[in-house]
């Protein structure tokens, strides 16, 4: 992982700045490859700041935070500033100065041309991670200490372009030759994993019956690092090669030096993307149930208009043109699940489109009753969705019902959403008739405001309040985070 500077690096020359975003571009597979936090520091005038900070996938990091942005004083960093002053690389034992751990820093000057160093490649490495190096084959350690240097040069190409590396990854290091010199532990379990159980070390790359030999040309003739993805005897493959180059120091400032083999690894990735097809496939029949669900939904709701034609009173009418709405309003809900894979939810959009309904298909036009939405997105799990979208129906047609007269004609019915930190509330105002004398939200005789005192109390775990202002405002707060262990969160828009 690399986190890079907002603030733009001093002043450059234009092959400095080429070689800045080379290195940039390598830190992320060098921190990878090496098992190292790996920094980059600019010049400054008299100082030192961190652009850019790469922090291992393959081992725990040395920092826990990034320290870009940071200024390394003389005092606490005077490696840094050898480096730079001296062009010349520079190592030693150092204390995090952050828990006291020891850690072995190096740093590579940053030069272009024959001018002064005007950055320094600082590698980080815990001193667990050291001991482990010393005790790895000779070969490894060569190729490792090749590897910084290219580093520093900005090499090798392509660096950006591969994925990074994880803990269980093998490597194996073939030679200009293409023979086998090293494999680690981890790529001998892997290669046995699929019938190769004798000793591989000093064995070509066309010995074995996979796209290694094909990688290491590619990457060694283009010396460009190269990445595939491959099915090879059952199981699916991640491999990426990098050429390694020699450095000689009479040569320090030249691309192109002399190239003496390729580093592959290999990370098996067959349970990984079988799980993510599993999810594919789990994630589609969920949609498809839930589209199901949304469809009968529409089904009963078309039935029970079909019904309250064919009352005789009008209180029936009205009670099945409530369940009705009701019904359509958690249609909603499994509408928005079939059409996107996360389950959280905009409760925004959902209200509009209760709105929508509502304007379409209750209200009398000849009325003129204006229906408004105002406030942020606010995301809400498909549980809390369907809770708020009931309360949401309910309380717009409290408003409908009571707010104004049936021979009424002109008003405003406004539904509004606020962000209150760790709580969301929503308020829907009505400037039509106020609250009846004596009104007890507790003991009003109405199935629909029961119904939501259900909802908000014991699903939302919230509170409800009415209160008259200059009509009613029917005022909902609830956790973003519910007992349950619902997650919420909200967008500005």
């Amino acid at each position: 992982m690399i986190a890079d500077n907002a603030v733009p690096p001093p002043s450059l020359a234009a092959d400095e700045e080429k070689l800045l975003a080379d290195v940039r571009a390598v830190v992320p597979l060098l921190a990878d490859l090496v098992r190292a936090d790996v920094l980059i520091c600019v010049r400054e005038k008299d100082s030192a700041r961190v652009c850019a900070h790469a922090r291992p996938h393959s081992i725990a990091p040395a920092y826990e935070q990034s320290l870009v942005g940071e200024t390394l004083s003389r005092d606490a960093h005077p490696l840094v500033y050898e480096a730079l002053e001296q062009n010349r690389y520079v190592r030693h034992m150092r204390d995090d100065p952050k828990d006291g751990a020891p850690i072995q820093r190096e740093a590579y000057p940053l030069r272009s041309s024959e001018r002064p160093a005007f950055g320094a490649l600082v590698i980080d490495t815990n001193l667990l991670e050291v001991e482990r190096m010393r005790r790895r084959n000779r070969v490894f350690q060569q190729v490792v200490r090749d590897l910084k240097e290219m580093a520093a040069r900005g090499e090798p190409d392509g660096a950006g372009e591969v994925s990074h590396f994880g803990e269980f990854d093998g490597i194996l290091y073939a030679d200009y030759t293409g023979v086998i010199r090293y494999m680690s532990g981890v790529a001998t379990n892997l290669y046995r994993n699929i019938g190769y159980n004798e000793h591989l070390v000093g064995r070509p790359l066309s010995y074995l019956e996979t796209i290694d030999a094909e990688l290491f040309n590619k990457a060694f003739s283009e010396k460009r690092c190269v990445e595939r993805v491959q099915v090879e005897r059952g199981r699916e493959w991640v491999k990426k090669a990098i050429p390694v180059q020699e450095t000689d120091a009479l040569l320090w400032l030249n691309r192109g030096t002399r190239m003496v083999g390729v580093v592959i690894a290999i990370h098996d990735d067959t349970e990984s993307r079988a799980r993510e097809r599993e999810l594919i496939i789990k994630t589609t029949m969920i949609k498809e149930v839930h589209h199901r669900v949304k469809n009968d939904l529409q089904t009963v709701a078309a039935l029970l208009r079909m019904q309250s034609r064919r009352m005789q009173t009008e209180e029936a009418r009205g009670a099945l043109g409530e369940a009705v709405n009701r019904i359509l309003s958690i249609a909603v809900i499994h509408e928005f699940l079939s059409a996107q894979d996360s389950r959280i939810i905009n409760i925004r959009d959902i209200a509009g489109r209760i709105l929508n309904q509502m304007q379409s298909g209750v209200l009398d036009p000849n009325r003129e009753i204006k229906l408004r939405l105002a406030g942020p997105n606010i995301f809400l799990t498909a549980r809390q969705a369907t809770s708020c979208a009931l309360v949401i129906n309910e309380l717009l047609q409290n408003a409908l019902e009571h707010g104004f007269d049936q021979r009424a004609r002109g008003g405003t019915i406004s539904l509004s959403f606020q962000d209150l930190g760790d709580r969301v509330e929503l308020r829907i105002h009505d400037d039509g008739r106020g609250l009846p004398d004596n009104f007890d939200l507790n003991t009003v005789d109405s199935l629909g405001l029961r119904i939501v005192r259900m909802l908000v109390m014991d699903d939302l775990k919230g509170t409800i309040e009415m209160v008259s202002d200059n009509g009613v405002s029917a005022i909902v707060n609830f956790p973003k985070i519910p007992l349950g262990g619902d997650e919420a969160w909200s967008e500005q828009e």
